[in-house]
């Protein structure tokens, strides 16, 4: 690592630990990362594009913009928090850079990551997320979901070590510990519809109405799925083209507030899709419904996309 960028380095690791000090000036971080204010200044400027003052203001707001989306601290402790001394001050920083009141934001929440020259933002829940060191493509996730398949069977059959050879060969009763609770047709239907809306909710920072899979009858299963289908499918495609598939987002739904690659995201919705998939296919099957399949992509993945959607 050239000097430069040990020196940015050194200031992203003083900044991290000074996220909950708002008195820490230019002066105190530059101190901390051994080097005067004005050659700090001319480091991160060259390195990062913006000054460390800045790139700290802009963090700081979107922490405040985490905050005020995910916890019940007034404006005015979030205000200080992020080294305001008033709530006046604040409002007018946080709705140049969010285009609207703190107040107003936090009933409806959006991105908190404001635009960077650098890919350094606020990481919740008390850190700097860092650009990625390298792309991941979709090919790389493609290798890296194959990598699971085999990894995760190789878990299984260590896990089935500690089996007897009674229970080995038992027929297997569904469990409901870990992923769906009482598992139906009509439930694991609408958590498939489900879990691409929830994702929509996830990465547009607003809330999921769990209510509406609760015996959701099969027509509003599908105006739905037709509703959040193209949604999802756009921010994937979106995502995968623009080469952001190691790019973080903050899923506000989770309980405290995590943090996900888009990436990984894609690879959760296709494996409890595919156990839910599977699972509703066999209950069709089971009913005397032969003629939909047994959801397997193979064919589909490899028919021409026009002609996809007809796939069995």
């Amino acid at each position: 690592m050239r000097a430069p960028e040990e020196s940015f380095q050194r200031f992203l690791n003083v900044l991290s630990e000074a996220l909950d000090e708002p008195e820490a000036n230019g002066e105190v971080i530059a101190a901390r990362a051994h080097r005067s204010r004005w050659h700090l200044g001319r480091i991160v400027s060259a390195v990062a594009g913006e000054p460390p003052a800045r790139l700290r203001r802009r963090v700081l707001m979107e922490r405040a913009a985490f905050r005020l989306a995910t916890s019940t601290a007034g404006v005015l402790e979030v205000a200080l928090e992020a080294g305001y001394s008033s709530n006046e001050a604040f409002t007018r920083a946080f709705r140049r850079a969010y285009g609207a009141n703190p107040s107003a934001w936090r009933e409806a929440p959006g991105q908190p990551l404001l635009p960077a020259p650098n890919g350094v933002h606020f990481l919740p829940p008390a850190g700097l997320r860092l650009p990625a060191r390298r792309e991941v493509t979709e090919m790389e996730l493609l290798k890296r979901m194959v990598e699971h398949n085999v990894w995760i069977t190789r878990r299984l059959i260590e896990g089935a070590r500690r089996m007897s050879e009674a229970q080995l060969d038992e027929a297997i009763v569904l469990s409901v510990e870990g992923i769906d609770d009482q598992p139906t047709t009509r439930k694991l239907l609408s958590r498939l519809v489900g879990q691409m809306d929830m994702w929509n909710a996830a990465m547009a920072m607003r809330e999921y109405d769990w209510s509406v899979e609760e015996h959701e009858e099969l027509a509003a299963m599908a105006r739905r799925l037709d509703a959040v289908a193209p949604m999802f499918l756009a921010q994937v495609n979106a995502v995968i083209d623009e080469g952001r598939l190691d790019e973080t987002f903050v899923d506000a739904l989770c309980e405290p507030p995590e943090v996900f690659t888009y990436g990984g995201m894609i690879a959760h919705v296709l494996n409890f899709s595919a156990h839910r998939r599977t699972l509703v296919a066999g209950a069709l099957h089971s009913a005397g419904i032969t003629d939909v399949g047994n959801g397997d992509p193979m064919r589909f993945v490899a028919e021409d996309r026009g002609t996809a959607g007809a796939a069995s």
